[in-house]
């Protein structure tokens, strides 16, 4: 899944693709190098970030979705909690919604998903994208997020939502070593029975490990990808398409 962040102020790569040309090509950039979806975000939710509006999000995404749509059959979704933003982006040509919340900040957002027929990516996040990294505890992350994902695929599931895939949420309210035990015992995850997403590209648990700012995480992502595949994930989540896709390939050919 290749990460296409149409904001000013993503942690990674915000600003580079917040005009309709420039995301579009980056969209067919990745596609060419081997993504399996494409993954159009408005609004960034790097540790501190403030909501951004209604209309400032649906001026950011419809017309990138929108012009994706026309140019390939490859599925993609919209990376959104506003039930508003998923529908209108459903309508413009996405299929999937990738919700941080797991489908709690917005009530309706499950009725335009069984309206739609579209698949949803439900994730784990402690907090809000504002306050998630402030203190995050838990007795045992693993074990809890875990718990939060069962309870939230069974309500998905009594919706009537068809496809669900999971994702325990890197860097969504954990602190480095939250992030490494999850990924350390991501086979946990895989018992709840959907598809598993991980999303480790260039978070800052890398960076902490590696004492590395977010353009240098190359090989300590590559190396978080690698453990990911062989504990099960089935979808990875990441900037860097062509490279994380031949890291997966290998994974493969060992597993």
């Amino acid at each position: 899944m290749g990460i296409l962040n149409v904001t000013p102020d993503s942690f990674s790569d915000g600003g580079r693709f917040d005009s309709r040309e420039s995301a579009v090509s980056q969209a067919l950039r990745m596609i060419d190098e081997g993504a399996d979806f494409i993954d159009v975000g408005g609004e960034s939710t790097r540790p501190g970030s403030d909501a951004v509006s209604l209309e400032d999000e649906l001026r950011r995404v419809l017309p990138v979705v929108e012009a994706i749509a026309k140019r390939t059959i490859v599925p993609i979704s919209i990376d959104t909690y506003k039930s508003e933003v998923a529908e209108r982006a459903l309508q413009a040509g996405a299929c999937i919604i990738n919700d941080i919340s797991g489908m709690t900040f917005d009530d309706n957002m499950s009725h335009v998903a069984v309206e739609h027929h579209a698949s949803v990516v439900l994730m784990h996040m402690q907090g809000t994208p504002r306050t998630m990294q402030q203190n995050p505890k838990y007795e045992n992350v693993t074990r809890e997020v875990k718990q939060f994902l069962k309870n939230r695929v069974k309500a998905a599931r009594s919706a009537g939502i068809e496809q669900i895939i999971v994702d325990p949420g890197i860097g969504f309210g954990k602190n480095s070593e939250h992030n490494v035990q999850l990924i350390r015992e991501l086979r946990e995850f895989v018992e709840i029975g959907t598809p598993l997403l991980i999303g480790p590209s260039r978070k800052s648990f890398i960076g902490a490990i590696l004492d590395l700012p977010v353009q240098e995480r190359l090989e300590g992502t590559a190396a978080a990808v690698a453990v990911s595949v062989m504990n099960g994930a089935h979808i990875l989540r990441v900037h860097d398409v062509k490279e994380m896709r031949r890291v997966a390939k290998v994974v493969d050919a060992f597993k």
